[in-house]
């Protein structure tokens, strides 16, 4: 029956395609949710894929549940045994060994969540629209469920369109929802994240300070599980989202968006030059006083998605 009710909420009834994506899953002690992920994965309408996965350092059955997994499936590609990374690292990794082996896009898994049948039809037919040459990067919307898979809400629907510079004061891409195209991977691996950015932000900055596409669909493509341990969690309403936002303080905030510019001034050759623009204006805002920063606030775009998040985002921007 729930393998039934994830059928009906996908409303996606494509014929399959040939188009090869390569799924990333990074594992950690969850053996608690993955059969089911790993069962959604074989539910998928579009059956061309490949599973490639790494054990960032489980002391459960997390790792023998995908070796049982490959040998049912044949269609595991195993990350040889490292140390622990971390989980931008980890999937970054796993984005690395994918991309060699040259497939047509790539999607990022998370081991808690259940995958909805459409998921990966409706990225690979949004990313297929895309000229090859230009970076793309596809995300949905979610729904929010318990650990049980209850429904408790849907994620909040996009209020502005997303792009670059509001990537640098937010992040709209869910890394379980996230897809990408090979040029899009091949900007991602051009650099790494700084501290404090997982990889999912990650792609969205890069891609859409290079000009590339964002698609944000805002049909629900995965069941986003809440179970009081995930690394990040989504915040139910744009009053949930400026909460959080509220609760994490503005020093780390602060932070974190200078060390994002950092990273993409050293990355400012594959930036386009309205993206190198906005750069320059902020980081010169941040290094500079109150005249610099209001400057910077009135770049087109450089805000947040609700008005409570972005009268916080304007506030600390100002306070530095």
């Amino acid at each position: 029956m729930a393998r039934q009710r994830r059928a009906r909420d996908c409303g996606d009834r494509r014929g399959r395609s040939l188009t090869e994506v390569a799924i990333l899953l990074s594992i950690r002690a969850g053996e608690r949710f993955l059969a089911e992920q790993l069962d959604s994965l074989l539910d998928q309408r579009h059956r061309h894929w490949i599973l490639y996965w790494r054990d960032d350092g489980s002391a459960d059955g997390s790792a023998r549940m995908l070796d049982d997994f490959a040998d049912r499936t044949g269609r595991c590609v195993p990350h040889p045994p490292m140390a622990p990374m971390g989980v931008a690292r980890s999937f970054l990794a796993l984005l690395a060994a994918a991309r060699a082996a040259s497939h047509d896009f790539y999607a990022f898994a998370d081991q808690d969540d259940v995958w909805l049948p459409c998921k990966l039809a409706v990225g690979v037919a949004g990313l297929s629209g895309v000229p090859a040459d230009v970076p793309a990067m596809y995300c949905s919307g979610q729904v929010l469920v318990d650990n049980k898979l209850r429904r408790i809400g849907r994620s909040p629907a996009l209020r502005r369109v997303p792009g670059f510079p509001a990537a640098l004061t937010q992040n709209i891409a869910t890394g379980c929802t996230v897809m990408l195209n090979a040029a899009a991977a091949d900007l991602v691996l051009a650099g790494g994240p700084p501290v404090g950015t997982l990889h999912d932000w990650w792609c969205y900055l890069v891609v859409s300070a290079a000009g590339g596409r964002v698609i944000a669909d805002p049909r629900a493509t995965v069941l986003y599980r809440q179970h009081g341990e995930n690394l990040v969690g989504a915040p139910a309403g744009l009053l949930g989202r400026g909460l959080a936002a509220l609760r994490r303080g503005r020093r780390p905030f602060m932070g974190n968006l200078r060390r994002q510019v950092e990273a993409l001034e050293g990355q400012a050759d594959l930036l386009v030059p309205a993206a190198r623009h906005d750069l320059a204006v902020i980081s010169a805002a941040l290094r500079g006083g109150w005249q610099l920063r209001l400057a910077a606030l009135r770049l087109p775009g450089f805000r947040r998605q609700g008005w409570q998040e972005n009268f916080i985002f304007r506030l600390w921007f100002c306070l530095g």
